[in-house]
């Protein structure tokens, strides 16, 4: 016993020269209550000192051994090791080094840790967690392929080993389509992802863990339009989506918080997707989402033949009094001339196609400028609003610019088809999300520099954007300087100089 307290002496000797503060007190600390541990251990053995006939205790005096806590995982745990105290000493030291990044001397202990308690205290999963971390170090530290796919079996080795001590089904398959989506999407089919992201998304309202709503979301929508799952699974989901976000933002609290209201950021704007396909939604929806626009702007044309032919494509009856009140304004407030009838009737009509092919023909008889590209804008704002054809919409938004000159008013639409692509050139939030406002903001700089009555217009899109840029830290760290050139990828393809969030 002697001999073994002088080696833990001269390990925590050695700890003091060899670690941080951290982990020297941690060292100490643990010593301490390993030999407290152990004083206490010995005091309740019974029986004598050597050479003397131990006593035997009556039968009826022993105590009977603890019942089993069921909430133990039933794998090995630090009271399962043979020596319980030197796990418990290498769990601490494991842990001291993995925060200090001490990658290598946190793997040594770790590996001892796992041999002989993998399942702790078996109250948590730490050590297995752990040793994710530690093969996904590995696994980005490499450039071996083959060592790569070795540490991504071990990984997913762990997950199930995870699932096994803690009967956390749901969850471990949500980590796994989560790591098979943005990590290694080589080792599976967008439909194994998607069916693995289901058994989470399916769980109990409260278990549902918050990182995976965001790829789940891009995912269900892929599905759909890839024709890889029918409207009714698609409306279930797109509804579980949304009950999901809502009680995030309900129950949320600290830290949490920051991360549901990016994920409602993104979510139901993703979601948007399916009001391009007729019938997906209801009237209420299309009453509830765009009648309030109409309400807001009660003069305005062109917020008025947008709600109604929203509502004509949900599927709203004119008899409705809400639809009522719209078209009474709209033939009071917006009658069109005769030669462009059959264009708004088309677009009233929801037959977009044909209402931007008709709107196209009149442009390119007209020869005042204003109307011309008025119409033109026109097919611009129907392909933004109503097909959610970003690239189309740029198209007409230009040709519009092209027909009358000094006219910013195409270049706040094409700022705010810029500033709406986060969703569709990233996953709604960090960097490749945020880049989208660079050339958004560009955009409406140029609009009110050429045309002064865009200025209001142009200044509220910046005051409200301008917060979303990336910020200086996240610019650091890519080795990027405010200023300087960068090119925006995805459908925008534009240069732009980079700016830090203000």
């Amino acid at each position: 016993m002697k001999l073994k307290l002088l080696i833990r002496a001269a390990v925590a000797v050695l700890l003091i020269f060899t670690c941080g503060p951290q982990t020297m007190v941690v060292a100490q600390k643990t010593k301490t209550s390993v030999e407290e541990r152990k004083a206490k251990r010995k005091a309740k053995k019974k029986g004598k000192k050597s050479g003397e006939t131990p006593e035997v205790e009556e039968t009826q005096n022993i105590a009977p051994p603890p019942p089993v806590d069921p909430n133990l995982s039933p794998c090995p745990k630090f009271t399962d090791a043979p020596d319980q105290d030197e796990a418990e000493t290498n769990y601490v030291l494991y842990r001291d080094f993995l925060k200090a990044k001490d990658w290598d001397q946190a793997f040594g202990y770790w590996q001892k840790v796992y041999e002989v308690a993998p399942a702790a205290d078996g109250r948590r999963n730490t050590v297995y967690a752990d040793g994710i971390r530690f093969y996904q170090h590995f696994y980005a530290a490499t450039k071996d392929s083959l060592e790569k796919e070795k540490h991504i079996d071990r990984i997913f080795e762990l997950y199930d080993e995870i699932d096994n001590c803690y009967k956390e089904g749901e969850y471990i398959s949500g980590r796994k389509a989560f790591d098979y989506y943005y990590k290694y999407p080589h080792r599976a089919t967008r439909v194994e992802v998607y069916e693995l992201f289901k058994v989470a998304i399916d769980a109990d309202i409260e278990k549902v863990p918050d990182f995976i709503v965001n790829p789940f979301t891009a995912l269900l929508v892929e599905m759909y339009f890839g024709e890889n799952i029918d409207i009714a699974e698609a409306q279930r989901y797109e509804a579980r989506i949304k009950e999901i976000v809502a009680k995030g933002m309900e129950d949320c609290e600290g830290n949490s918080c920051d991360r549901w209201a990016i994920i409602q950021g993104y979510a139901p704007v993703r979601l948007q997707a399916f009001e391009t396909v007729r019938g997906f939604y209801d009237c209420d929806y299309y009453l509830d989402k765009f009648f309030p626009e109409f309400e807001e702007s009660p003069k305005d044309c062109d917020v008025i033949r947008m709600v109604y032919s929203r509502l004509k494509w949900g599927g709203c009856e004119e008899s409705l009094e809400k639809f009522k009140t719209l078209i009474k304004t709209g033939n009071e407030e917006c009658v069109e001339e005769t030669v462009v009838q059959k264009a708004y009737q088309a677009l009233r009509d929801a037959k977009y196609q044909e209402s931007i092919q008709l709107f196209e023909e009149v442009a390119n008889e007209e020869t005042d400028i204003e109307k011309k590209g008025k119409y033109l804008l026109l097919c611009a704002k129907i392909y933004y609003s109503h097909l959610q054809s970003f690239s189309k919409a740029r198209q007409y938004a230009l040709k519009a610019a092209a027909a009358r000159s000094n006219w910013g008013e195409p270049y706040l639409l094409i700022g705010r088809l810029y500033a709406s692509s986060g969703p569709l050139c990233g996953p709604g939030t960090g960097w490749d999300s945020q880049i989208v406002v660079w050339p958004a903001i560009d955009k409406w700089n140029y609009a009110k520099k050429i045309d002064p009555s865009a200025a209001k217009e142009a200044n509220k899109w910046i005051g409200q954007y301008a917060k979303y840029m990336p910020s200086r830290g996240d610019i650091f760290q890519r080795s990027l300087s405010e200023g300087a050139a960068f090119s925006v990828g995805c459908w925008i393809q534009e240069s732009t100089r980079i700016r830090a969030a203000r």
